[in-house]
């Protein structure tokens, strides 16, 4: 357990630190691809709420589902954003 609680921390950490010195240029190209990989995340969660046995595993499983679902959502929302940001307004050249 502790070692899990280990690598999770450290996860955190050194995701914090790679997302913090990425360019904003290749902030949307890497989201785009983020997305792809959390809605695996949902169908894994999905598998997990049904493979587990008793009430505690549907619970975590469900959970698991809702912040997967989250972040995916949030995702498109900020890329969606970002690309907006690239379009020219009516009326400019």
């Amino acid at each position: 357990m502790v070692l899990l609680l280990f690598i999770f921390v450290l996860a955190g950490f050194l995701g914090f630190e790679l997302i913090q010195r990425v360019p904003s240029q290749l902030h949307t190209p890497l989201m785009s691809g983020s997305n792809a990989i959390s809605g695996i995340t949902i169908v894994g969660a999905i598998l997990a709420s049904g493979a587990i046995e008793g009430q505690m595993g549907i619970i975590l499983g469900f959970i698991a589902l809702i912040l997967a679902t989250v972040n995916v959502v949030g995702g498109y929302m900020v890329t969606d954003r970002m690309l907006a940001m690239f379009h020219s307004k009516k009326g400019d050249k």
